[in-house]
């Protein structure tokens, strides 16, 4: 089956965002599209011309609740990154102080697209946490991420025309 309910485009949302955001622009934030947290390693190796962005997996982890209204959920993780001075904890408290910061104007859009969302039967799950990664992860670079979880309507009725035959339980 198709889903064709489902049709929030994070990674559209997030560019533009980035593109938009006078923040973001001021700290020479950069918008990537990455492929999991491995994709997401593997841009900041080759960062050499930036020094920050925010990076959006094009992958998505997700789920189906058969229970009540049916509905599928996909989570989308959205990366933020910001280049610092090698073992300068000041500097990297600073790059974290920048992203949450860059994180909360984010999420002041995100409460309005939320609303706008629900007109289309698409729900954002309001509990987002933000994650600070480990100053191990990636070195001269703080990181984060957050992820949001979207909830749309998925219909399960049975179509008979589906299947090769009409009784499934044997």
């Amino acid at each position: 089956m198709i889903d064709s309910n489902f049709n929030w485009n994070a990674a559209a949302f997030f560019e533009r965002l980035t593109g938009l955001n006078r923040f973001a622009k001021d700290n020479a934030y950069r918008f990537s599209r990455v492929s999991s947290l491995g994709g997401f390693h593997d841009a900041l190796g080759s960062m050499t011309s930036t020094q920050a962005f925010v990076a959006v997996s094009d992958t998505s982890q997700g789920g189906l609740d058969i229970e009540n209204t049916p509905h599928t959920r996909r989570v989308k993780t959205v990366f933020l990154a910001k280049r610092h001075a090698v073992d300068d904890m000041k500097a990297r408290e600073r790059c974290m102080d920048n992203m949450r910061e860059l994180f909360r104007q984010f999420m002041s859009v995100l409460l309005q697209e939320k609303t706008r969302l629900e007109e289309n039967n698409i729900y954002i799950d309001p509990r987002i946490s933000f994650t600070e990664i480990d100053r191990y992860f990636f070195t001269g670079c703080a990181c984060a991420f957050f992820q949001i979880a979207v909830d749309t309507y998925t219909d399960l009725s049975f179509n008979p025309d589906e299947w090769l035959t009409q009784d499934l339980t044997q």
